[in-house]
């Protein structure tokens, strides 16, 4: 079967399956689905747990089998925790899944965790046959649209209600990190009252900058024509440590973008801004003078079709 993050807690109070996986590049919400899965484990008398890391290491899954062979010699019941960051077994961490599952049941429970599976792996065996003797359970990312609606939930399971402005800031601030987000609402939660109404003061004294940035959302913003969130997320690139040439790198690849979408040429000026992002490419190898992050704030800029950087709000 296949469940949602939504759904997980109904299910769990009614029934623990044998089988189940969990996939999804969002760390908080795949944290917390493994971790309701693994209490009500334990609450069904699975005491003892095995964690496997799946790297490469090909005697890794020859180790899960014996573990699970041996099972029958134990009168207590295990947890098997499988790791897989990448989603892909090969072919013979495949075999070694099925004839897991094979042993899986009420002496063992299979937990499998996962990053995001690609569309062509979750369609493969393994998949399909844990999906029916167990749940999939697959977590999506939750993209800046759906943001404030999720910290709205989140205040309302702390027992707390936020300003519009209040959730707008911290959205502001946290860019996508749902971890870094949800400790802030935690703090709020220890220093407020019960049923307190938070303001976006009270955001702006508790938060901190703690946005994850990444390329990817560098070049949604320019995309989308937001100059003064391209300019955050560039700033946060470059406190983070990101090698200029990377951030050239994934700005070029969108200008090349642009250039094949025609609804784009009335606002952009390709010309110059190929001259613009070559000087930043020398900047950043020191073969000219300037400060390459600052040529790539303009190249940034005028990518959205502004011809001048924007007003930032004060952080």
């Amino acid at each position: 079967m296949k469940l949602s993050p939504e759904g997980l807690g109904d299910h769990l109070s009614q029934t623990l399956l044998p089988l189940y996986l969990v996939s999804g590049d969002e760390p908080l919400l795949v944290a917390e689905a493994s971790d309701a899965i693994r209490a009500r484990a334990r609450a069904s008398g699975f005491a003892e747990r095995q964690v496997f890391f799946i790297e490469r290491a090909a005697s890794v899954w020859e180790e899960i089998n014996q573990e699970a062979r041996a099972l029958s010699l134990f009168a207590a019941k295990r947890l098997v925790e499988i790791r897989m960051p990448g989603g892909k077994p090969g072919t013979a961490g495949a075999a070694a899944l099925l004839r897991l599952y094979q042993a899986a049941g009420p002496e063992l429970l299979v937990l499998i965790i996962t990053g995001q599976l690609e569309r062509e792996t979750q369609g493969a065996e393994w998949v399909d046959a844990l999906a029916q003797r167990g749940a999939y359970l697959p977590i999506r990312m939750v993209d800046r649209a759906a943001l404030p609606r999720w910290l709205h939930s989140r205040f309302a399971a702390r027992a707390l209600t936020a300003s519009e402005d209040a959730v707008a800031l911290l959205a502001e601030r946290s860019e996508g990190n749902l971890l870094a987000a949800n400790q802030e609402i935690d703090k709020l939660a220890l220093l407020l009252a019960p049923g307190s109404a938070v303001s976006a003061a009270e955001v702006e004294v508790g938060s901190a900058h703690s946005a994850r940035f990444d390329i990817f959302q560098l070049t949604d913003a320019v995309r989308a024509g937001d100059p003064a969130r391209a300019l955050r997320i560039l700033g946060g690139l470059q406190a983070e440590g990101t090698e200029p040439p990377l951030v050239l790198w994934a700005l070029g690849r969108e200008l090349r973008a642009m250039q094949s979408r025609t609804a784009a040429a009335p606002r952009v000026p390709f010309a110059r801004l190929t001259v613009r992002a070559g000087r930043a490419d020398r900047m950043a190898k020191g073969l000219r003078h300037g400060d390459a992050w600052d040529e790539m704030a303009l190249l940034a800029v005028e990518m959205t079709g502004r011809r001048s950087l924007p007003l930032l709000r004060a952080p």
